[in-house]
């Protein structure tokens, strides 16, 4: 069972609780997808095949090769791509989205405005505020699903941080809250760290919630007490590749293929 089979059983079997349906479109963003294409893709050119159901077409994706091979029953030409590109492609083109057709317990089709949607949603910028904190304490009343949901984004956050670790923060001049700190965090990798942290409090359906991103350096006076107070979650070490491949279509997310 797949990580996306997982949070397709739990939304399936408690319909009515939200949270389970944002963690399988936060799942869905976040897997490696591979999208069926009518032929090889040339350049930066990929044209998927659609199916229609209806009165709607669908773009077809799976979260394995093997699983489009056992749809297809014979190999047959895809690109790979996040589920957040994919949504992003097809978005405003009113083609839906079919994941894992026939070949999986998640299999379902999602209609164009869910795909809409769930592309918008990505595409929700954080807000930047200035403040100074001034003392931290261990984090409390802190929902399990957001927990979970912070867990999953960080630990494919490899080698852009030190650690994090979430804590209650008191500010100079705003209200106390919650907040996410990144020690040690590579600056080209800031925007995307928040970015992600936004999405997780997105999925995780607390309304009206808040959580603040920080960078701090080891230096940094308030370092010391909050790595004692904090919840501190551990990131991946970045492994450095044994061999160069050449870059195939759709592998770039700064440049990903064109449907047509």
């Amino acid at each position: 069972m797949t990580p996306l089979d997982a949070a397709h059983a739990e939304m399936e079997a408690q319909p009515e609780i939200d949270a389970f349906r944002l963690q399988f479109y936060e799942r869905l963003a976040d897997s490696e997808l591979f999208l069926l294409l009518e032929e090889e893709p040339t350049e930066d050119i990929a044209k998927p095949m659609l199916f229609p159901v209806e009165d709607q077409q669908f773009a077809l994706v799976f979260d394995s090769e093997e699983r489009l091979v056992e749809f297809a029953q014979q190999s047959a030409p895809f690109v790979s791509l996040s589920g957040r590109l994919v949504a992003q492609m097809l978005n405003g083109q009113g083609i839906g989205l079919g994941v894992n057709l026939t070949v999986a317990p998640s299999s379902m089709l999602l209609p164009s405005e869910a795909v809409g949607w769930l592309a918008e949603t990505l595409l929700i910028e954080p807000e930047q505020t200035q403040a100074k904190p001034i003392a931290v304490y261990a984090p409390k009343s802190i929902p399990e699903v957001l927990v979970t949901s912070l867990d999953t984004k960080l630990a494919a956050m490899a080698g852009v941080a030190k650690a994090a670790y979430l804590a209650e923060v008191e500010y100079e001049d705003a209200p106390r809250g919650h907040v996410i700190a990144f020690v040690e965090a590579i600056e080209a990798a800031q925007p995307a760290i928040t970015s992600a942290i936004a999405e997780a409090l997105t999925f995780s359906g607390i309304e009206a919630g808040t959580l603040d991103v920080l960078f701090l350096r080891t230096s940094d006076p308030i370092y010391e007490h909050l790595s004692k107070v904090a919840l501190r979650f551990d990131l991946p070490e970045l492994l450095e590749p044994k061999a160069q491949v050449m870059e195939a279509p759709g592998s770039n997310p700064d440049k990903p293929p064109k449907l047509h």
